[in-house]
């Protein structure tokens, strides 16, 4: 393939990926209510956002949910990498390997009606959770983002240097120390990494979610889907708009960090 071609095809595949981003984003700014006819620049959507009490009270939901279930899923895969890393093979090894990679390859519908039935029969035996809400949505949300942070924190934690912590038990630190002052340091790109995929994801969810939420817990995907299926609104332009906004500085933040970092480390000690 020559330059030429190779350049168009690149071209090609930005334009196909971007352009309706970019549409939409222009269409965030148009006067008229139908987000397909242009009538004119406005922000007045960005406004109508900010009154609007459902997005808000579901954006804030979400962004709980999203915290607690990424937190759960950071600690629950960090004590699920460590044994299947560390502790060879052991008795259940491959029953727990097989449960932290199920979700990873199980359809979210399944996911969501078993964990639905789930908590019918808890609830039934042993009186909780008490209905469907916040809880049940972290607990569903942990479950999945979980298998996630076990590949995430697996693979770093078989990469490290391990007469580091060897050292550090020459030298008379107990086991439990030794992990929270060598190890944990060192799985520390892995954790932050394996939090931010898990409460990306759990933003995201909108059908297991949708399994397990119950009154007054909808969730921000759960709102635009049910909107966007009576017809597309001008604020859920405007807030799509918004989240690419803060999705890009995110990442822009990330890569000024990790362009720094090197030129930093390079600096005199």
């Amino acid at each position: 393939m020559s330059r030429a071609a190779l350049r168009i095809v690149v071209v090609a595949g930005f334009v196909f990926l971007y352009a309706p981003i970019l549409s939409l984003v222009i269409y965030s700014f148009n006067e008229s209510r139908l987000v397909t006819v242009w009538g004119g620049f406005s922000t007045k959507w960005y406004g109508e956002l900010l009154r609007d009490t459902q997005i808000l009270e579901a954006a804030w939901i979400s962004l709980k949910i999203a915290f607690l279930a990424a937190c759960l899923s950071t600690i629950l895969g960090t004590l699920a990498a460590t044994a299947l890393a560390r502790h060879g093979r052991f008795r259940g090894r491959t029953m727990l390997g097989g449960l932290v990679t199920a979700p990873l390859v199980m359809p979210e519908v399944i996911i969501g009606l078993s964990l639905l039935l789930l908590f019918v029969a808890m609830e039934s035996l042993v009186g909780w959770p008490a209905g469907r809400g916040l809880t049940t949505i972290v607990i569903a949300h942990a479950t999945f983002g979980t298998a996630f942070a076990v590949v995430v924190i697996q693979a770093r934690m078989v990469a490290l240097d391990r007469s580091l912590e060897e050292a550090a038990q020459d030298l008379g630190a107990r086991p439990l120390r030794v992990f929270f002052d060598v190890t944990l340091p060192g799985l520390a790109p892995a954790l932050v990494a394996a939090w931010l995929l898990a409460f990306t994801l759990s933003l995201d969810d909108v059908v297991i979610a949708s399994f397990v939420a119950g009154p007054g817990s909808s969730t921000l995907p759960m709102v635009i889907f049910s909107k966007v299926r009576l017809g597309v609104s001008p604020e859920v332009n405007a807030l799509a708009t918004l989240v690419i906004v803060a999705v890009t500085v995110v990442v822009l933040a990330a890569a000024w960090i990790s362009a720094r970092r090197p030129a930093t480390d390079a600096g005199p000690h």
